[in-house]
């Protein structure tokens, strides 16, 4: 029997016009985008579909793409599809949390919009990160202790991708000895500031603080933490994991691939972008799994047809 996993994206897949033809045809998903507006304090909606810069700036990024999830989420729920375990890479584990039903989708986009202040206001000057290809991450976390300043591993993304994050200059001389340790490239991300590094632990801080006001339901879906790469089984470590994961590497292969081990063979990406289905692709030939492995990425309204190659689990 088939065991499904709902994954969703972390932010960086963000583009004017996502989620907007569900807004247009799916009530349900219209009552997010409008629910994420008012929990927000902002046009979600607009900053979702109209041109705009903000988009692209962390502290509307998250609580643009966390609506877009949802949204689709319900859309696809109210098809009558449930999955049997659910994650998400950074960001996306908060789209994993109203799969498994931890939060309300009001105090969850009420967070993430704090989330994403609190990370946009703690970046430091002079933070990067940077994309290192073809190297094991033994290696690159040998390299990382070796090196001076602050760098550490961000994401662990797949097999031959990993983020490191920190300090500019730590992390120019780490990629110089990737490099010259075999790495194919070291490619800089063009992004705001150092995530996911222990310089952004302040922020975790602040979000900790915020937690305690929001109410934690018992875990009705398996969900993994990025923190572990392993599921989350006792409601009350849900917001230490949430502010730990701030600051700590997100340990996606390792996710991915203990769902695998339980036999999980489908995988439901929900959101903008391919990004989540091409690493599951990687992860498949390194664990060399005994069943096919089928991704599915919904983004947009149409591709909901893709989900009839799988079987509704709700009546």
């Amino acid at each position: 029997m088939s065991k499904i996993a709902f994954i969703f994206p972390g932010q960086g897949t963000q583009y004017i016009g996502m989620g907007k033809d569900f807004y247009e045809e799916c009530k349900v998903s219209r009552e997010m985008f409008e629910l994420a507006g008012k929990a927000a304090d902002l046009d979600v909606a607009s900053l979702c579909f109209e041109k705009n810069e903000k988009i692209n700036i962390t502290e509307y990024t998250q609580i643009a793409m966390l609506a877009t999830e949802v949204a689709i989420l319900k859309a696809i729920e109210e098809k009558g599809y449930k999955p049997d375990v659910t994650a998400g890479l950074s960001l996306g584990e908060y789209g994993a949390l109203a799969a498994a039903g931890v939060m309300s989708p009001e105090d969850i986009f009420k967070i993430v919009r704090k989330r994403g202040i609190y990370m946009q206001e703690a970046v430091p000057v002079g933070g990067a990160m940077t994309a290192v290809l073809g190297l094991p991450s033994d290696r690159i976390e040998r390299i990382c202790e070796e090196t001076q300043g602050m760098v550490s591993i961000a994401n662990y993304n797949c097999p031959g991708q990993i983020v490191v994050t920190g300090e500019a200059e730590a992390v120019g001389k780490a990629s110089e000895a990737f490099i010259a340790e075999g790495a194919k490239r070291c490619i800089p991300l063009n992004v705001s500031g150092p995530f996911h590094s222990p310089l952004l632990k302040g922020a975790g801080e602040r979000l900790e603080e915020a937690l305690e006001e929001v109410m934690i339901r018992e875990i009705a879906i398996p969900y993994l933490s990025n923190v572990t790469g392993n599921y989350v089984t006792e409601k009350e470590q849900v917001k230490q994991l949430l502010t730990a994961q701030v600051s700590s590497s997100v340990r996606w292969q390792q996710s991915v691939e203990r769902m695998i081990a339980d036999g999980v063979n489908t995988f439901v990406e929900i959101g903008p972008g391919k990004t989540l289905s091409g690493f599951i692709r990687k992860i498949e030939k390194e664990v060399k799994a005994e069943h096919k492995i089928t991704a599915i990425n919904i983004e947009k309204v149409e591709d909901m047809e893709n989900l009839v190659t799988i079987q509704p689990t709700a009546s």
